[in-house]
C-alpha cells in the first residue's frame, strides 16, 4: 500500500503546531502575520489561510479583526479535555489524575530511559537551578522537565497524554512556583525533588522514580492548597 504524500498545508501544521507546543509561540503570543509565516514556510498566502483555520478548530488560536492570530493552547482541544475554568475541585481531581500516571510515568522512564534522555532531563535539571527565583521562566523548564520523563518512557500515548496535562497545567505550575518564591527555601526544596526524581530514573531505580514522582506531586498539590483525597 502506498503512503498519500503530506500535503504543503500539512506539513506546515505540524511545523506550527511542534513550534507552538514547544514554547517558540507561547499562550498568550501573537503570531507571524499570513505574510511572515507565508515566507518562513515557503508556502502561499492560501495554504497559511489554511493553516491558521485548522489550529483556530483546534482550539488551539483565535483569531481577531484587525488583531491577527494568538495562541489560545499550546494543545488541541479535540477529544481528552481539561476544563478552562478549573476550580480548586477540579485542580485536586487532575492532580490525583496526575499523581498516578506520572509516578506510572516515571517508574517507565527508569526502566527504558537512554542517555539522550538523562542527558535531556540534566540539561533542564541545570536550568531549573538557574531559575529557582524567576517565575515565567522557571514555570516552563518545570513543565518541560515533567514533558521530558514522559518522553523517557518511548511509549506515545503516555508522552501525548501526559504533555497534554503539563502544558495545560502550566498556569498551575507557575501559581505554584510563585508561592514557593514566597516562602524562604522552598524553591529549593521543589527543585530537590525534581532532582530526587531524576537520581530515581537515571540510578535505573523503577520503585524510587515512582515514589518520587508521588511525593512530589502531592507536595505540589499541598502548595496550591488542593485538597487531595487519600487513597483507598
Amino acid at each position: 500500500m502506498q503512503t498519500r504524500p503530506i500535503t504543503l498545508t500539512e506539513r506546515v501544521i505540524q511545523q506550527l503546531r511542534a513550534e507552538i507546543a514547544d514554547g517558540v509561540y507561547p499562550v498568550g503570543a501573537r503570531l507571524p502575520t499570513g505574510k511572515q509565516l507565508a515566507e518562513q514556510y515557503g508556502v502561499s498566502a492560501a495554504v497559511i489561510r489554511e493553516v491558521t483555520e485548522h489550529l483556530r478548530s483546534q482550539g488551539m488560536i483565535e483569531s481577531r479583526q484587525g488583531l491577527g492570530s494568538t495562541v489560545r493552547s499550546r494543545v488541541s482541544d479535540a477529544g481528552f479535555r481539561l476544563t478552562s475554568h478549573a476550580d480548586a475541585a477540579d485542580l485536586a481531581d487532575i492532580y490525583e489524575l496526575r499523581l498516578d500516571l506520572e509516578s506510572a510515568a516515571a517508574a517507565m522512564a527508569a526502566r527504558r530511559r537512554t542517555d539522550d534522555d538523562v542527558r535531556r532531563m540534566a540539561t533542564l535539571l541545570d536550568t531549573l537551578a538557574a531559575q529557582l527565583h524567576d517565575t515565567e521562566r522557571g514555570a516552563e523548564s518545570d513543565t518541560q522537565f515533567h514533558v521530558a520523563i514522559a518522553t523517557a518512557t518511548h511509549n506515545k500515548y503516555y508522552q501525548q497524554l501526559l504533555q497534554y496535562l503539563n502544558l495545560q497545567l502550566h498556569h498551575a505550575v507557575r501559581a505554584g512556583r510563585l508561592n514557593s518564591r514566597t516562602q524562604p527555601g522552598l524553591p529549593e526544596q521543589v527543585h530537590g525533588e525534581h532532582v530526587a526524581i531524576f537520581e530515581a530514573i537515571r540510578a535505573g531505580q523503577p520503585d524510587a522514580a515512582r515514589l518520587a514522582t508521588a511525593a512530589h506531586l502531592r507536595n505540589a498539590a499541598t502548595r496550591l492548597g488542593l485538597p487531595l483525597r487519600q487513597s483507598a
